[in-house]
């Protein structure tokens, strides 16, 4: 029989995966911060920190880290058949799974999460950038666009939160 895995399990796994390969929630909470701070003047690097940790306990979402930090490793390794080991090494361009499977995790953030995750896959930042131009230092082709995705529905959350805040106090404001 096998047994269920807890979800604090996986949060624990894959909160380690990311400290072993070098990212912190800060790290995507800057990132989140630079997206909506344009928006939102009495942003916090706090908030964005609040919203990175919500979307980390998103099981959909602690799942793609798993599976992408795995492939990454793995191709480190040299562990992946040909032609995957090549492909996944050197981030072929036309690969797309790496967009994938980090685009499906920003779904359920909506259209502000996916144009957000759109444009930092493009004009990576951050440690996105430092991700994807560690050559030789590492494989990491599904991780840096797992990050671009996180940073990106935690974007989408400060926004759509900031909307009901918006909404909430012009309600008050006009019932008072």
């Amino acid at each position: 029989m096998r047994r269920r895995v807890h979800s604090d399990e996986v949060k624990a796994a894959a909160l380690q995966k990311l400290a072993e390969r070098g990212v912190t929630i800060e790290d995507i909470a800057e990132i989140a911060y630079v997206m909506q701070s344009p928006y939102n003047k009495g942003l916090t690097m706090e908030d964005c920190v609040a919203s990175v940790q919500k979307v980390l306990e998103k099981r959909e979402v602690l799942h793609a880290l798993l599976v992408g930090i795995e492939l990454d490793t793995l191709a480190e390794k040299g562990l992946l058949s040909e032609p995957l080991q090549s492909i996944v090494e050197s981030d072929e361009g036309l690969f797309g799974c790496d967009e994938t499977l980090a685009l499906g995790s920003v779904l359920g953030y909506g259209s502000i999460a996916v144009t957000t995750f759109g444009y930092l896959d493009k004009d990576k930042i951050g440690v996105i950038k430092r991700l994807d131009t560690k050559i030789g230092k590492g494989v990491h082709t599904f991780l840096d666009d797992l990050v671009a995705s996180i940073a990106a529905s935690a974007s989408s959350r400060i926004a759509h939160r900031m909307r009901d805040e918006e909404e909430n106090g012009n309600a008050q404001v006009n019932a008072g």
